[in-house]
This record gives C-alpha cells, structure tokens and sequence, in this order.
C-alpha cells in the first residue's frame, strides 16, 4: 500500500506540468498575435502618414497637415503615441484656422471670407438728447467710464479718432473716421486695426424731456487667433453691451449733474468731408436759442402791453359810465 501511495505521490505533478506548458504557450501565443497586430498597426499609420505627408492622402488641409507632423515626429524617433499626439495637435489647429477662414478651401486655393459678427444694442438714457449727445462725442472722456478703453484722441478738423484698448492681456489700436455725423442725430463710423475693427452707427431718439434712447448697429470684422477665438463665444457682443451700460451710469451720475462740462463735438459731417467745423454748429445753435429767447420776450411784452391796454380801456369805460351817471343826475334835478 505504502508503495502505491508513493507511485501516486510521483505522478500527481505530471499533469499540472502539462496544464502549465499549455497555459505559457497560450499566453505566448496571444502575446505573440497581440504584437503582430500592433506592428501591423503601426506600420500602416506609418504608411499613412507617410502617404499624407507626401500629398497622396484623400483628405487635405488639417489632415494633410497633422500626418505631416505625425511623420516627422516618427523620422526624428519619436515614439507612435507622441507623433499620433503631435498630430493630433496640428489637426486641432489647422481645424481651427479653417473654421476661421485662415485656411485653403479645398482644391480652390483661395482664401475663405470670414463673415462678420453683426451687433445690434439699444438702451435708454434717463437724460435730455443734448446732454447724452455730448457726453457720446466727449472722446476723451471714455477711458474715464468705459473698462477697455484706455486712451482716445480726435481730430476736429478732419473727424478722425484715434482709441487704444485692451483685449484679454493684450493692447489693440484702432483708427476711426466718421463718415457721417449729424449732431443730435445720427454717427457713421468707420475703422481700422491689425487685430480686427468695429464699424458702424449710433443713432439717437428724443423719448422725452428727460429720456434719450440709443440705437447702435455694429459690424465686428475680427483678426488674429484671439479675436477669432473670442468671436465664438460672442466676447464683442458682451462687452458693447457692457460698455453702454457704464456710458449711461456716466451720463445720468455725471453729465447731468455738470452737463456744461461735456461739450461734446457737434461739427457736421457728410462722405467724409467736415461741411461745418465743431465751432460753427455751436455758434449757430447759441444764435438760435438768442432768436428764440427774444421771441419770447417779446411775446412776453405783447402780452403785458395787450393787459395794459385792457386796463386802461377798462379805465375809460368806468369814467365814461361815471360821466353818464353824472348827467342823468344833472337832468333829474333840472327837471325837479
């Protein structure tokens, strides 16, 4: 029995030898088919990149672009992932540039036209047309109020304005020419920059003795990989509207308080050309206020004459009566 036993003892290993030979050669095998596949993966983004890089690929532009990026990382030894990562990287954003009209459009060649970015506002003012008009034109003014704005500058004689102004980390610099300007009315401007402008018009619209509406249309033609970036979330858009709102907290706690220091620039302007000057319109506008005043004056002092006139009218009258009595009196006592 005690050898039998033994005989057991020495076989029992046998099998799980066996069953362990088969698992190592089964793992090998997947380990094996795993790296065959892997290569083969490798080697055909290799061919495609390569393909792409030449100019052979289907897709162009952000692709052409990322798989030649992806080839280069490969040639100087870079790694599959880190090449398939730089790749994607210069897909991103040559993605980018196409969505922005930076890019080629397919097979044309020709550059995209990126549309503008049409901004309508609209905002009451809780003063007279006058007093916001002027503080509008008070360029200088504007860094004192508006959060961007940091330096503006005008030039009466030819209606151009110079404003420098902040956008994220970054200082911009832009040259406006007004095209049209009708004081009290209406303001049409155009500008110019290397980072994108603002072109457009404010209108203004008397609601009442102490409420102005403004109305301002503006077309936002932004440059540069910032403004493009900002312009998807609309950034412009927000900060116009933004802006106005610290313009009517400046007018209806300052310019109407002190509206005799916001002389704002009131010349006339059509097609570019000022047809009067600043001075001429305000000399013109203190004249006919004079005429009106004197009008008044003189209705004033028609109306006190006509009084006068009344009364001694009424003067007469009352002598005459008394005169009248006083001959029928004279005649009653005759005849007694």
């Amino acid at each position: 029995m005690s050898n039998q036993s033994s005989e057991k003892t020495k076989e029992a290993p046998q099998p799980l030898a066996a069953l362990r030979e088969s698992a190592g050669g089964y793992v090998k095998a997947l380990a094996d088919h795993a790296v065959d596949n892997l290569t083969e993966k490798v080697s055909g983004l290799t061919d495609r990149l390569t393909q792409y890089a030449e100019g052979s690929g289907e897709a162009g532009g952000a692709k052409a672009s990322a798989a030649a990026k992806g080839a280069e990382e490969l040639a100087q030894g870079a790694s599959p992932v880190k090449a398939g990562l730089s790749a994607a990287v210069t897909g991103v954003k040559e993605k980018v540039k196409d969505v922005f009209g930076g890019g080629n459009g397919g097979g044309g060649g020709s550059a995209k036209k990126f549309k503008f970015n049409n901004i309508v506002e609209a905002i009451d003012v809780g003063a007279p047309l006058g007093v916001v008009y002027n503080a509008w034109t008070s360029y200088e003014k504007w860094p004192e109020f508006m959060k961007k704005v940091e330096h503006t500058e005008l030039d009466e004689e030819t209606g151009e304005v110079q404003l420098k102004g902040k956008v994220l980390w970054s200082h911009r610099q832009w040259d406006t020419v007004i095209t049209e300007q009708i004081p009290d009315r209406r303001i049409v401007w155009e500008s110019s920059g290397a980072k994108g402008h603002l072109s457009g018009v404010v209108t203004f619209h008397p609601l009442g003795d102490d409420l102005t509406r403004l109305v301002i249309v503006v077309a936002y033609y932004p440059q540069g990989f910032m403004e493009k970036t900002g312009n998807i979330w609309r950034a412009v858009n927000r900060r116009v509207r933004l802006e106005l709102k610290y313009f009517v907290r400046h007018v209806m706690t300052e310019s109407v308080l002190r509206p005799e220091e916001d002389e704002g620039y009131r010349a006339e302007i059509h097609d570019e050309e000022v047809v009067r000057s600043h001075e001429e319109v305000v000399e013109e506008e203190r004249a006919a206020e004079e005429d009106e005043g004197e009008e008044y004056d003189d209705e004033e002092e028609g109306e006190e004459y006509e009084g006068e006139e009344g009364e001694d009218e009424d003067e007469e009258e009352g002598e005459e009566e008394d005169e009248e009595e006083g001959s029928d009196e004279e005649t009653e006592t005759k005849n007694r």
